[in-house]
């Protein structure tokens, strides 16, 4: 889920020959980079364009690695618990998830592994094209939890950054890999473009909820 924020998300401050932290705490490049990327998580360092350069190589590890697969799992139990809690749910159709796609629902690790794990600056016309050609991936883990909120009823929605060309290779890649049954999907349109993604997303919560519906989550 780490690549869904930052290929959405200029360039960090880092200066190579200041290993400390402005409290004076010694660091290695690695606690930089593990830092920087948590943080990212969080949404603590926006408007970055690329990852540091002297981190490409750690986080494309990271994002290959065995520590990311248990982190999404964690991610994703951690989720499960919480609906089986913490939901009161009605099962009324008004009990609503929602869903990213890119690095919640599919990889999109095999791209970015072709350029440079985001170290390079976003070409939002390859990365549509490969986007285009429904290669991408299942998470698997994202999956389990996919179909666990069908088999309780809840309604699934698809809100993603993808603009609307693509839905048709979207429904076609999301149905290859085993989602099916959503309730609806919202890409963006041509004026929610000028909004940015954040905004977009935003609009379609406050929508959602003005019509009534129960957003028990947000992937």
């Amino acid at each position: 889920m780490f690549l869904r924020s930052f290929h959405q998300c200029s360039k960090a401050d880092w200066n190579i020959l200041n290993l400390k932290t402005k409290n004076g705490l010694n660091m290695s490049l690695k606690n930089y980079c593990e830092s920087w990327r948590m943080n990212v998580e969080l949404h603590n360092i926006q408007n970055f364009q690329v990852v540091p350069q002297e981190c490409v190589s750690y986080i494309g590890t990271y994002v290959i690695s065995t520590q990311y697969q248990v982190d999404s799992e964690r991610a994703i139990e951690e989720c499960l618990v919480y609906l089986s809690t913490s939901c009161n749910l009605k099962k009324d159709g008004r009990d609503v998830w929602l869903f990213d796609i890119d690095d919640t629902l599919l990889s999109t690790v095999p791209y970015f592994k072709k350029h440079q794990f985001g170290g390079e600056q976003l070409n939002l016309t390859s990365l549509e094209e490969w986007m285009r050609q429904g290669k991408a991936p299942v998470l698997e883990y994202s999956l389990k939890l996919f179909n666990e909120l069908k088999s309780r009823g809840v309604q699934i929605i698809l809100v993603s950054s993808r603009r609307g060309h693509l839905r048709s290779a979207t429904i076609d890649n999301l149905v290859d890999v085993g989602y099916h049954g959503w309730t609806s999907l919202r890409l963006r349109g041509p004026d929610d473009g000028l909004d940015g993604v954040q905004k977009f997303k935003a609009n379609v919560r406050k929508q959602l909820i003005n019509d009534g519906y129960r957003i028990w989550g947000i992937l």
